[in-house]
């Protein structure tokens, strides 16, 4: 790397993680802490899934790493990382990120952003010492969906859960013009008014946790059906996939008529209720079919056939985050436990998925990339640039 990137690197740190204090007392530190995040940020793109990991990949990349950090006290051992990262403030680092994502990359208006929360099953401390032991962390993130990055996450308290979390979440994201996406947990006035005040709308799923509301909208659509209803042809919407040995066969059907909103029990306690959608999907397998119905509030006028491309697009922060940390960076088997340790983990395991989501000069899936960065300086400078330019 050359003089002037050396420049970007610092600039880059300076202007998104000022922020970020080094945890370690000033007196005969070895390590720069900018060198600590940028190696260990590196060192996870590249296939690191710990700190012993992250430790070896710094000691076999020095050369490389000296061509762009100072390292003045040489690479640092894993007990370093692990100490650095465990006493970190993680607030301070998810502030941090989402600031860099934000000045990342600009979100197309009208995607859908999806809330969601995942567990990191072997993050749990079962020490029997008072204080000590812990569940499993539980991380709520932001997906945008269209520009395939991670826009922010919070860690849930294991005293409450992500009813509690997803206003704080929220209320840090740049939202404007998109439309978030929420299962029927997240489903609450609090949190659909969070989302308007940002600048957004919301597609939220409608079940049994608003039995008044819910029992009405069934009811709702159950009699039009009955009664032969005919809706504006914007208003209903049929689609059908075949893929891998399947039939899937989404229907929906929208009502937006005010009156009919007004009247139904609990309605009046959504700001900018707008529409109310019904999608039925049905999947054919062999020797099994599969039904089910599902209810939503939009706060938008929405059209039947964006609402089965919407709710569709919900799910990619299962197929497209979830499982991705599940089976590219093996998130579920990590067994960092202390203090903020699996918290600032998960933020850099984050960050490496961004990177590597943003790269378009490989069509290579995310598990090999992480390969091929390993191997390949030159592809992992690629990679880094949004980081360090």
């Amino acid at each position: 790397m050359n003089t002037e990137l050396k420049h970007d690197i610092r600039v880059q740190l300076a202007d998104y993680f000022a922020e970020l204090k080094d945890p370690r007392q000033p007196i005969n530190q070895m390590h720069l802490f900018h060198d600590l995040l940028v190696i260990s940020l590196c060192a996870i793109v590249c296939g690191a899934d710990d700190w012993e990991a992250v430790a070896d990949y710094a000691a076999a990349k020095e050369a490389w790493l000296r061509s762009f950090l100072p390292l003045p006290g040489g690479v640092p051992a894993h007990d370093t990382f692990w100490r650095v990262f465990r006493r970190l403030d993680a607030e301070q680092f998810q502030r941090c990120f989402v600031s860099w994502v934000a000045g990342m990359v600009k979100l197309k208006p009208g995607q859908v952003i999806a809330l969601d929360g995942k567990q990191m099953r072997r993050s749990h401390d079962r020490s029997p010492e008072p204080g000590v032991g812990h569940a499993p962390l539980h991380m709520l993130s932001a997906w945008a969906t269209d520009n395939q990055l991670v826009l922010g996450q919070l860690r849930v308290d294991e005293k409450t859960n992500e009813i509690t979390a997803l206003p704080g979440l929220l209320s840090v994201l740049e939202l404007e013009g998109c439309i978030v996406t929420l299962d029927a947990l997240g489903t609450q006035t609090e949190v659909a008014q969070t989302i308007l005040a940002r600048g957004a709308d919301y597609l939220l799923a409608l079940k049994e946790n608003h039995p008044l509301l819910f029992a009405d909208t069934e009811l709702l659509f159950s009699d039009l059906a009955a009664a032969g209803v005919r809706l504006p042809p914007t208003a209903v919407a049929r689609e059908v996939n075949k893929d891998h040995g399947r039939i899937e066969i989404r229907q929906a059907w929208v009502v937006s008529d005010p009156e009919i909103l007004q009247a139904l029990q609990g309605s009046e306690k959504w700001p900018k209720l707008t529409a109310l959608v019904k999608v039925e999907a049905e999947r054919i397998l062999p020797g099994k079919v599969e039904h089910n119905i599902r209810y939503y509030l939009a706060s938008f006028p929405v059209e039947a056939q964006q609402a089965i491309t919407l709710t569709r697009h919900h799910w990619h922060i299962e197929n497209c985050l979830h499982w991705v940390l599940d089976i590219a960076f093996r998130e579920d088997e990590c067994r960092l436990r202390k203090d903020h340790g699996p918290h600032n983990f998960a933020i850099l395991r984050h960050m490496a998925l961004n990177l590597l989501k943003q790269d378009k000069t490989s069509k290579l899936g995310i598990k090999n990339k992480r390969l091929r960065a390993g191997w390949d300086n030159d592809y992992l400078s690629a990679v880094i640039q949004p980081f360090i330019a």
